[in-house]
């Protein structure tokens, strides 16, 4: 699974494709139909976890994502199934993974609402980890903004008076790997196709969650089989809407609308889940929103020499 945190993914690294003509409205729109996609991800993910072993949902997930997007391609273009650099692919893939067996894990302990606030801190520390592992130099208004969206993400969750080393790992550690997934995302852009790129992010996934089920996979009831693939088929469909969005418009127009995840996180909270948002929900999620197009909006960070 992809979290919804993954639109942020391709926030960063995402080109648009040259003689894309598609205009700025069109990208809106595909990214607005991403963050739905995103979302009803996420919903379907925690109904499954409930009755399933994390690994068994997380591999049906990858494995039809794997499947459709490795038929496509060697139906369509064989050559872009061979990376440049393969093993950065895979150490991409490997953070993705963890950043969806991360975030099962805390949707079967946590609010719906509260788990897709919290994950939303990625864009943040994304602009933390850009010194070290990027070379970069960030703004006294990028740390302001990294500040401020940890401590939207202590409200939501210290504040609950939660078990921290329960409740607040598990999300955090989400939001931590899936930045390193944007990290490992940017250094790939120029070395390979995005459909090559898109391939490689189910391998990890399927063959970890692979060696589990021996173990501990539970026979689906066909309705739960049904929604383990449909999860699977959202999986691609999301990452097709997102790549079509930043192909349409610039990277800086249409990512502040990814954060449109949570009012569909907050819609599908009281509907799917009859969860109502709290108070310090509510103000932890403004935090950590106003934190992340602070640094949309803000002086773009300058790469040192």
């Amino acid at each position: 699974m992809t979290l919804s945190t993954s639109t942020q993914s391709d926030r960063h690294d995402s080109t648009p494709i040259p003689g894309a003509g598609a205009s700025v409205a069109s990208g809106i729109l595909w990214m607005l139909l991403t963050t739905l996609l995103f979302v009803c991800q996420d919903s379907t993910a925690r109904i499954l976890v409930a009755r399933y072993p994390a690994t068994e949902v997380a591999f049906m997930r990858y494995f039809v994502h794997f499947a459709l997007v490795g038929a496509f391609l060697a139906l369509r273009a064989p050559r872009l199934l061979r990376s440049r650099r393969p093993v950065l692919q895979l150490t991409r893939s490997s953070f993705l993974l963890a950043n969806t067996l991360f975030g099962m894990m805390a949707l079967k302990i946590m609010p719906f609402l509260d788990f897709s606030a919290v994950v939303w801190v990625a864009p943040v520390l994304v602009t933390a980890l850009s010194i070290v592992v990027l070379h970069e130099k960030v703004s006294l208004t990028g740390w302001i903004s990294v500040f401020i969206g940890l401590a939207g993400v202590w409200i939501i969750v210290v504040g609950a008076g939660f078990d921290v080393s329960a409740l607040m790992i598990l999300p955090l550690m989400a939001a931590l790997t899936n930045a390193l997934y944007q990290i490992a995302t940017r250094f790939l852009r120029t070395a390979d196709a995005p459909l090559t790129t898109l391939f490689y992010t189910a391998i990890a996934g399927t063959a970890f969650c692979a060696l589990f089920l021996p173990f501990s996979a539970v026979r689906p009831a066909p309705a739960d089989l049904a929604l383990m693939t449909l999860l699977g088929v959202l999986g691609v469909a999301s990452h097709f809407c997102i790549i079509r969005a930043f192909a349409a418009a610039p990277a800086n127009v249409i990512a502040p609308f990814g954060y449109t995840a949570l009012l569909w996180a907050s819609l599908f909270s009281v509907v799917i889940f009859a969860e109502i948002p709290t108070l310090r929900t509510i103000i932890g999620s403004c935090l950590i929103v106003g934190a992340g197009l602070a640094i949309f909006f803000g002086p773009r960070a300058k790469r040192s020499v």
